[in-house]
């Protein structure tokens, strides 16, 4: 079998073959670097399935990017290293963020829960309370559609604008739009027996 002629292509030619849009080089450049980056991930965020999405969520922004790559800044293995490094590092604040806001949820539901209590402290219960509501708030959230729960996790938990969340997903705005409505409206309905009608914005 003839061997490719790009076999032997040096990573910052494989970047500009992505930069004109060929797909094949990244496949190449993944070849090269995927389990670096991967191991690198890993030891960032510890979990196999949590890693696997900082390199794929890493390569994909390689991919779109390539055109930015500056030799004289370093190499590419760096470039891409720093990257999953960035992704690695969102990600574990999204998940600390994603923590805090199902938490302070869940405590806010019970506080107001208990507001028309009798006075005399915690009663036995209220452990048990407040874990089933975190849990409803956690299983509302995984029981959305796929897209609706992205955008909501991009913006309540990445901090991330509309526009911001329409350029990373490369989805119209009016799109991401309707998607978190959507989302938004069946979580308010999932969340009322805990909440009240005032579950979310």
């Amino acid at each position: 079998m003839t061997q490719s002629p790009t076999t032997s292509a040096t990573d910052a030619e494989l970047l500009k073959r992505l930069a004109l849009g060929e797909e094949r080089a990244l496949g190449e450049l993944y070849d090269r670097h995927g389990a670096t980056a991967y191991s690198l991930a890993r030891a960032i965020v510890r979990e196999a399935a949590d890693a696997e999405e900082v390199v794929a969520e890493a390569f994909a922004q390689v991919w779109r990017t390539a055109a930015s790559f500056d030799s004289g800044r370093g190499s590419v293995v760096a470039w891409v290293t720093t990257i999953v490094r960035t992704r690695a590092l969102d990600l574990i604040r999204a998940q600390r963020r994603r923590a805090r806001v199902l938490d302070d949820a869940v405590l806010t539901a019970d506080d107001e829960a208990i507001a028309g209590a009798p006075a005399g402290g915690d009663t036995p219960d209220r452990d048990v309370e407040r874990a089933e509501a975190r849990e409803l708030v956690r299983r509302s959230l995984a029981d959305l559609p796929a897209p609706q729960r992205r955008v909501l996790e991009l913006a309540y938990f990445g901090g991330m604008s509309q526009s911001e969340i329409a350029e990373f997903l490369t989805e119209p705005l009016g799109t991401v739009k309707t998607r978190m409505r959507a989302g938004l409206e069946k979580l308010r309905t999932a969340l009322r027996p805990i909440m009240g009608s005032e579950a979310l914005p």
